[in-house]
């Protein structure tokens, strides 16, 4: 802005950010400003009025608005002839604020069933155009979507490859999830292309970094292009449109490419014709709409879905049945929040158990100079590891961004305790005379220690040779048994638990006396006695009497300190005698015998405590009969009783009669408490003490790797409960038997990954101390909550009011429900040839028989409680037993690379109702080629899809499904990292299509 001599300098500079431009009236020459920030509004005057309409003109054309409507017009203008590249081919969403931007109400948006995609739809070609007159084309159509707001075009997905037609009949349909911002003014963009040779088309295999056109020399040819308004489609008759097909310059026709909605839940009207392998004769099936299936689907189920579940990718499918109808099968991937929710609520834990354990150790008491060094020892060495699950913990409480650890991050500490590449793979299938049915299975790299690395083995191998080192640990320390810790560990837990809980029934015990009321006296008693002896009898363990001798042992000059025993138990004599030399305490078995220690003390303490309740008991009695005697009738003065004769001396004041035996029944459960805590934690202290550094650093590993295996087996348990919630017969099994979890390895027996299926086997076997609780959720917070210690754990699900209310009465009032976990591995790649003429497999036999057996046992199990017709697979029994023997003699048989054990134990995972794990090193190549395997095996069994299209489905899934998805979600690249070479040492239906393998950073 200048003043009003031409000549001056410039004297002001007004950035136009978001402002409007007005007159300020229709006969002045000035102009307003107004900008749309808090910003002053500004005033300018001009030489002349016309001067200021010129001047208006300027300023509004200047103003950032104006010019960004310019250049989203030329963006459009530039689009129609020459298409704009992402960085990313992935499938993904808009950001936050661009997505907020979209959802302005001129868009009109699409309706759909809730939790259903907002679009589907498949396509075919009809007289493509050949570049070459003798060339046979092997087309492929790329989806792009031109977004409305912005204008902007980001490439979607890819159909599969057809080879040797000009009417090509793409299988791999697209689908909208319905987080997406489609609306009918979206515009679909559709590029074919002719494809020289699958192994060469590098172009649709990786990450274009520049925003070019593809060039013709590197496997493909642009045909033409075509596109179309979502509204167009949604509102055409019939639900279909059929494009013609362009060059870029829009001069010359090649060909036309037909769009067809498809819903799942549809029928077909007719058939599929001419069904064959000769791709040339394939026709398209007119669809109609059907009811959606019970129980898959509806708005009351979406919060939970909501909670645990992130960042969908959906592929479609329309794959021929060998009767000639039309399969249509969605396909989902996500990922799960609980990737970073269970590690965090496990760590939390731990700090917790760790803290507690530690001050325990504190409070020992005073001990002889030996045992006191060694327990300050621990408790420094357990400090520092308490530090370092805090630090870890501090961190995960930082991560933002992605919900799954990708398989790139499997070596980073911060990020240890987090599953690999954690994700819900879903298969919904439609077929014409079936009813819809889901298939789950949820993909996660192993659980294992990748930190910490492999070189002297995984978990399996360090326990087992910790266990033998700790047996020869020398004359330092007394060594206890894992089952005898394990056992001192409960015990404390038992502690930490029911004495607070008798000190509140005994409180509310005393209340109920003070009012008077003989029910509310009843069901306070009543508490109290069950918990009271839930507590007596947590003491009836020899255990604890031997520790408290080798503890006695441990004090200084072997005095035993006792405190004030309580009345009704006899003091026990003893004298001081000096102290033996801490070689004397080898063993458990051969702990000295010390005359002045009175073995029988122990047992007058904690059944002091019993003797407590039975006096509160009979004192409520007697309270209770006198209120309901006439009044006329009085006791017999001669009555022996204390307890008769204390209450004749009452005019019915209850609480005084009660209050001092409560606190006699408090005080012997103090002195309980106190002797049984320290005598259990000697025992851990000689646990820690025989290790010290392995054994914490062997619980850490342990750690790590339960967190990982756990946290797949929520997801899996919830997702599970979701999907079979309308199932009777599943619900009655899941709380009267419990639910079969199968995970499928894939791991080699040879390097590094034999270390990692020793971690995923103690891993997996550590999920039996695991049992869910289901309760119903009374907030919007659905993300579920775990208790418990290191031993065993709790998992609180939480469940919508609605979908609680489903529920069988058992599993409502908080009945526990177990998982039986099973793990059968077979090794598939180059690794395990090597394994297998050169090195040893005896790991990967011993792991499948014993889970066999443990298959063999829930199998029994099952059988004995549950009715034979109580579930929809087991109208088979014959079948199922059958299937059981066949796993059997795989296993026994000595054949290289049987996979066939992996197809049998999925199928008797899935007719047990179970829940479906595949794992290899980061369950990104190999995992893949078993899901999609897995998949389109269940199309064939199950689904009767066409046998001649079982390569191609399978060729589809692999190219252009979820599972390249996640293979670019985890490396930036859409490669499998497979060489030629391996793929020679897979087996034959394991090895992906050409064109989606080779070199990548993984």
């Amino acid at each position: 802005m200048k003043n009003k001599t031409k000549s001056s300098e410039v004297c002001d500079i007004i950035l136009e950010w978001h402002c409007v431009v007005e007159f300020r009236n229709k006969t002045d020459v000035s102009v307003v400003l107004k900008f749309q920030s808090r910003n002053p509004d500004l005033y300018r005057e001009a030489a002349s009025k016309p001067d200021c309409k010129l001047w208006a003109v300027a300023l509004g054309e200047a103003n950032s608005e104006s010019l960004r409507n310019k250049i989203q017009q030329l963006r459009r203008l530039i689009m129609e002839i020459k298409e704009e590249r992402t960085s990313d081919e992935a499938q993904h969403f808009l950001p936050a604020t661009q997505a907020d931007n979209l959802r302005e109400p001129q868009f009109t948006g699409i309706q759909r069933i809730a939790n259903e995609s907002k679009l589907e739809f498949v396509l075919a070609c009809k007289d493509l155009v050949a570049t070459a007159r003798d060339r046979k084309l092997n087309t492929f159509v790329q989806i792009s979507v031109v977004h409305p707001a912005e204008q902007t075009l980001t490439r979607y997905s890819s159909t599969e490859i057809v080879e040797g037609t000009r009417d090509p009949l793409y299988l791999t349909g697209v689908t909208f999830p319905p987080e997406y911002p489609i609306y009918e003014e979206t515009k679909i963009k559709l590029t074919v292309y002719d494809v020289k040779d699958k192994s060469q088309d590098t172009v649709r295999t990786r990450v274009l970094s520049e925003h070019k056109e593809p060039r013709t020399d590197v496997g493909r040819n642009f045909l033409g292009l075509a596109t179309f308004k979502v509204g167009d489609l949604v509102k055409s008759k019939e639900q279909q449109l059929t494009l013609t097909l362009r060059t870029s310059d829009g001069g010359k026709t090649v060909g036309t490419i037909g769009v067809s909605i498809v819903k799942m839940g549809e029928i077909e009207e007719g058939e599929v014709d001419h069904i064959t392998t000769d791709v040339q004769r394939q026709k398209c099936a007119l669809v109609c709409e059907c009811t959606a299936p019970e129980g898959i689907s509806g708005k009351d189920s979406l919060p939970l879905l909501n909670a645990v579940l992130k960042n969908p990718i959906c592929k479609l499918y329309r794959f021929p049945t060998s009767d000639n109808k039309w399969l249509h099968i969605r396909e989902q991937m996500s990922e799960s929040t609980l990737s970073f929710h269970v590690p965090k609520e496990l760590i939390n834990l731990h700090i917790k158990e760790d803290m507690r354990r530690n001050q325990d150790l504190k409070e020992l008491g005073e001990l002889a100079p030996h045992w006191d060094n060694m327990r300050k020892n621990v408790v420094a060495h357990c400090e520092q590891m308490l530090n370092m699950y805090q630090d870890t913990l501090a961190d995960l409480g930082k991560h933002t961004g992605s919900s799954f650890k990708s398989s790139c991050s499997k070596g980073e500490k911060t990020l240890e305790f987090v599953p690999i590449n954690l994700h819900l793979q879903r298969m919904h299938v439609h077929s014409p005379r079936l009813k819809d049915a889901l298939y789950d299975v949820i993909t996660v790299g192993a659980p294992a220690a990748h930190y910490q690395g492999f070189k002297n083995g995984g978990l399996r191998k360090l326990l087992s040779k910790f266990e033998a080192e700790r047996r020869n640990t020398g004359y330092q320390c007394i060594y206890y048994s894992p089952e005898n810790t394990a056992k001192a560990k409960e015990v404390l837990s038992n502690i930490n638990h029911l004495q607070p809980l008798i000190s509140s029934h005994a409180d509310q015990l005393l209340n109920s006396a003070s009012q008077h009321s003989p029910d509310s006296l009843k069901n306070s008693l009543k508490m109290l006695s069950e918990k009271t002896e839930l507590f007596v009898h947590a003491f009836k363990d020899q255990l604890v009497r031997s520790a408290l001798l080798a503890l006695y042992t441990a004090r200084p000059g072997c005095v035993l300190k006792k405190p004030t025993v309580p009345r009704n138990s006899v003091e026990g004599s003893g004298e001081p005698q000096s102290q033996d030399h801490p070689s004397q305490i080898k063993r458990q078995n051969s702990i000295p015998h010390h005359s002045e220690y009175d073995e029988e003390e122990w047992d007058r303490v904690w059944t002091n405590v019993g003797k407590s309740l039975n006096c509160i008991i009979a004192m409520v009695d007697r309270l209770l009969e006198k209120d309901n005697s006439s009044s006329g009738i009085k006791e017999s003065e001669n009555d022996p009783s204390s307890a008769d004769h204390m209450v004749s001396h009452t005019s019915g004041d209850w609480y005084e009669q009660l209050y001092p035996l409560i606190i006699t029944l408090k005080d012997c459960m103090g002195e309980v408490v106190t002797r049984a805590k320290q005598s259990m934690t000697f025992v851990l202290l000689q646990e820690l003490a025989c290790g010290l550094p392995q054994h914490l650093m062997l619980t850490l590993r342990r750690d790590i790797v339960f967190s990982q295996a756990l946290a797949g087996l929520v997801c899996g348990f919830i997702i599970k409960l979701h999907t079979s919630l309308h199932d009777q017969g599943f619900l009655q099994q899941l709380h009267t038997v419990g639910l079969i979890v199968q995970y499928e390895g894939l791991l080699s027996t040879y390097s590094e990954e034999i270390g990692m299926l020793e971690d995923m086997a103690v891993g997996i076997s550590d999920l039996q101390k695991v049992t869910f609780k289901i309760i119903e959720a009374k907030s919007n917070d659905f993300l579920p909550v775990i208790t418990g210690r290191r031993e065993h754990y709790v998992i609180e699900v939480k469940l919508p009011a609605k979908m609680f209310e489903l529920l069988p009465q058992e599993i409502k009032e908080g009945k526990q429900l177990h998982v039986y976990p099973v793990l059968f591995n077979v090794g598939i790649n180059e690794q395990q040839t090597l394994a297998e003429r050169f090195g040893d497999t005896t790991l990967q036999e011993s792991v499948n028989q014993e889970n066999f057996e443990l298959l063999k046992e829930y199998y029994k199990l099952f059988t004995e409680k549950m009715p034979p017709d109580c579930l929809p697979h087991f109208q088979e029994q014959n079948d199922l037993k059958r299937l059981l023997e066949n796993l059997h003699q795989n296993i026994q048989a000595k054949k290289r690379k049987n996979v066939e054990i992996m197809w049998v134990a999925a199928t008797i995972c899935r007719k047990l109702n179970g829940i479906r794990f595949t794992c290899c090193k980061s369950a990104k190549d190999r995992t893949s080629m078993s899901v999609t395997l897995e998949q389109c095996s269940i199309l064939r069994d199950e689904h009767q899809l066409h046998k001649d299209f079982f390569i191609r489905a399978l060729d589809c899934m692999r190219r252009e499904g979820c599972r390249i998805e996640n293979v670019l979600k985890n490396i930036k690249c859409r490669k499998y990292a497979f060489n030629m070479i391996q793929l020679m040492a897979f087996p034959k239906y394991y090895r992906p299509p050409e064109g989606t393998y080779g070199k990548a950073d993984t």
